[in-house]
């Protein structure tokens, strides 16, 4: 168990780190939700290209992201801290950087139970460069999610319902109410997860959850793309390629507000992205960066509402990295990103001055949109020191119920 020092506090990743990826190695997915045994792998950049010593650090937490208060030796075989070992300097890139690699489970760290889970990276100094979260489940029972159209009227069209049922033959729950702590997530990002219900039901060794405003989620709209694949050229949604001093610079089309306009499908990977290069053999280390200019014409009144860009990609980050600024000559809201080539989902999101987030503010919420959902079902047993996760379900939009 390590605590951090104030100094050491911080949520916003460094400004040198870049493209942090955390999934599991076994699994076509890109959500850090793994089984307790199966392997996950994080892998990011650092642009000082110095090759520096980092630390990975790995805390216990529990239900709401805190620390469970467990010592090391009891969820962790091994070591919780350790040096990362496999890096490699990127190779005939206009921008430098070294390729940090980390796999867990292995020969140092082995992790023992299930449950929410922090990995921290440091620096030589000490300093958090940035943070992750993970969960490990068990597979001790088996969540069922239907994903349903809005029974209330005056949302039907704007948002998705989940209704999901909990088996447990195999597992005595006293208190289910106290005991089962299930969080719902729309396309895996916690920011707009829902949590603290209660089982409504009970049918022998099942728990049923068929909430309908308590699990509604604005279903948003279909996430926007744009692919860097070939660094030098244009591609889908990108307008011109230029090369500036040092790096490329990619200026997409200019998005148009989706509020008033209709539903219109787009294929999309629900806010994730792949590295990929059509310019080398390895997209860790022969991807390039390069600058992505975003533009984005938007005729409503946001009431002083600050304009972001978002996705997996920053790791659902707001902060002035990823804020469009209005230009008054273009009468347009704008930002660039260093990005690395690869293909990215992204959206526009707004936050107002309490720190209330919206992504339909601008794109709009149509019930058609196709969404996936997560359940977890943490369980955390009177008397128990710690909350585990004791089961997982999925379930997605495509096939919405009536």
């Amino acid at each position: 168990m390590f605590h951090l020092s104030s100094s050491q506090q911080k949520t916003e990743d460094a400004a040198y780190i870049k493209t942090i990826i955390l999934k599991p190695n076994s699994v076509n997915s890109y959500a850090p939700i793994l089984r307790l045994g199966e392997s996950f792998q994080l892998i990011f950049d650092d642009l000082n290209a110095d090759e520096h010593d980092y630390t990975y650090k790995i805390e216990h937490c529990d239900y709401n992201w805190n620390s469970s208060g467990l010592s090391d030796s009891e969820f962790v075989d091994g070591y919780a801290e350790d040096r990362i070992r496999d890096y490699e300097n990127s190779f005939n890139t206009l921008q430098p950087y070294t390729n940090y690699r980390l796999t867990i489970p292995n020969d140092d760290t082995r992790l023992k139970i299930s449950g929410n889970y922090k990995i921290y990276i440091l620096n030589e100094e000490q300093e958090i460069v940035f943070v992750r979260k993970f969960v490990v489940y068990e597979s001790v029972v088996t969540v069922g999610v239907t994903v349903y159209k809005s029974r209330d009227i005056s949302i039907i069209n704007t948002h998705q319902s989940v209704e999901f049922i909990i088996n447990h033959p195999n597992l005595r729950i006293n208190n289910p109410k106290e005991e089962i702590l299930p969080v719902v997530l729309q396309n895996n990002n916690w920011q707009t997860a829902i949590k603290g219900l209660k089982p409504q039901f009970y049918r022998g060794t099942q728990l049923l959850y068929k909430y309908n405003k308590e699990t509604s989620f604005l279903a948003g709209n279909e996430f926007l793309y744009l692919d860097t694949k070939f660094i030098r050229n244009t591609t889908l949604n990108i307008a011109k390629v230029e090369k500036g001093t040092d790096l490329y610079h990619a200026y997409l089309y200019t998005n148009e507000e989706r509020i008033d306009q209709p539903y219109t499908l787009l294929e999309d990977i629900n806010g994730n992205f792949v590295v990929r290069t059509l310019d080398g053999d390895n997209n860790n280390t022969d991807a390039d960066y390069g600058w992505v200019h975003f533009s984005l014409s938007c005729l409503e009144n946001l009431d002083g509402k600050d304009v972001f860009v978002s996705g997996n990609f920053n790791n659902w980050q707001l902060n002035n990295t990823n804020k469009l600024n209005y230009n008054l000559d273009t009468g347009l809201y704008e930002a660039k990103l260093l990005l690395k080539q690869g293909f990215y989902n992204y959206q526009y999101v707004t936050k107002n001055q309490e720190g209330v987030i919206s992504n339909s503010d601008i794109d709009g919420s149509f019930y058609q949109t196709e969404n996936d959902y997560t359940v977890l079902v943490y369980y955390k047993k009177f008397g128990s020191r710690y909350t585990k996760v004791i089961g997982v379900g999925y379930g997605n939009s495509k096939k919405l119920n009536n």
